[in-house]
């Protein structure tokens, strides 16, 4: 079997990371890809290492002659048997073919970018729903679950980022952006006075995040990390894991949580609602809801025994459901029977 991943996104990101985690794992299950991706050094070099070698094109919106020209010429040369785009771009510019045409859904987008697709695969039901409602075939439409795995990162040094080594630390993942309710994260670090807090992640709230930070008073207990690819390390690092996104149709980070054994408290936003056991795996707090979630984070600090007892629950969710092997073996059981479907469309 020969699968073609296509990739158009940003530098960063979370569907990005995750498609360059799926080529590997998919790699490492023994399957022959060629990975096509915008243009980016970093993450061609990535995917070397994985053992994967990437086509990169421009991907660009307007005036591109060079992506279509190159798409067409991959095909030609590979002859892939699947083709499996990763969000709205690289679905607009699925290259014809007899391949099967697949796009990796991980959020409620329009359908117009996939009208070249033969099957979507929505990474939660909730997603599989939407793109029903909105017209597409049911019988098309596919939950695919993310996975994640721990990397082999040593736990970042507390003290070389500021921070004591007897105060509980907090640790989100994320994007600094409006719709990830940092802003409701450092109102409820307020309540929590003896925690700290690591932001990791780049994005257009930075500056905002970090003057509301200052006019709280909590800019001394509050580390803002940027990007960070050694992701590992922190998560080790940290005591809990939070989640505070007002949206989030999946959210990997829970996923992350289990996998490093972390307790988790996650805000009420699609993906960790539909995913997470609340008092189980994980706490669960309504969005925005400031006191609740210092609330939540003040019980994991200082309940007797809920700490282990949601790290437990998490890993065995985790090992279960959620490791690199099921999901490799999830999305080549359903390479294999599209492709028989197929087959059998033809032979009649």
């Amino acid at each position: 079997m020969r699968v073609m991943p296509l990739l158009a996104g940003a530098p960063q990101g979370g569907a990005e990371t995750f498609f360059a985690s799926l080529v590997a794992a998919l790699n490492r299950a023994g399957i022959d890809q060629r990975p096509v991706i915008r243009t980016n050094p970093a993450r061609a070099e990535a995917l070397r290492a994985a053992g994967v070698e990437p086509l990169e094109l421009p991907f660009r919106q307007w005036l591109d002659w060079h992506t279509g020209a190159g798409l067409r010429g991959a095909v030609a040369r590979y002859k892939p048997d699947v083709a499996l785009a990763f969000m709205n771009r690289a679905a607009a510019w699925m290259p014809s073919g007899p391949h099967l045409k697949l796009a990796r859904l991980g959020g409620y987008y329009d359908l117009k970018y996939y009208r070249r697709c033969d099957h979507l695969l929505c990474i939660t039901k909730d997603i599989r729903r939407h793109v029903v409602e909105h017209g597409w075939p049911e019988e098309r439409a596919h939950v695919m679950l993310n996975f994640a795995e721990a990397d082999a990162h040593p736990a970042q040094d507390r003290a070389a980022l500021a921070t004591p080594e007897n105060v509980p630390l907090l640790m989100v993942p994320s994007r600094l952006h409006k719709v990830k309710g940092l802003d409701t994260m450092l109102r409820a670090l307020v309540q929590v006075p003896a925690a700290y807090l690591w932001l990791a992640g780049a994005g257009p709230e930075r500056a905002a995040l970090e003057q509301l930070a200052r006019e709280l008073g909590v800019a001394e207990r509050v580390r803002f990390l940027g990007w960070r690819s050694d992701k590992g390390a922190l998560f080790r690092a940290a005591d809990i894991v939070v989640f505070p996104s007002r949206y989030e149709p999946f959210g990997t980070v829970s996923l992350e949580a289990w996998a490093y054994g972390k307790p988790l408290v996650a805000a009420d936003s699609d993906g960790p609602a539909g995913l997470v056991r609340p008092e189980v795996d994980a706490l669960l707090v309504p969005r925005d809801d400031v006191e609740a979630l210092a609330a939540a984070l003040t019980r994991v600090i200082e309940e007797p025994g809920l700490a282990r007892r949601l790290v437990d629950a998490g890993a065995t969710r985790h090992r279960a459901e959620f490791t690199e092997a099921a999901c490799a073996r999830r999305y080549i059981a359903l390479f294999e029977r599209l492709l028989a479907e197929r087959q059998m469309e033809k032979t009649g």
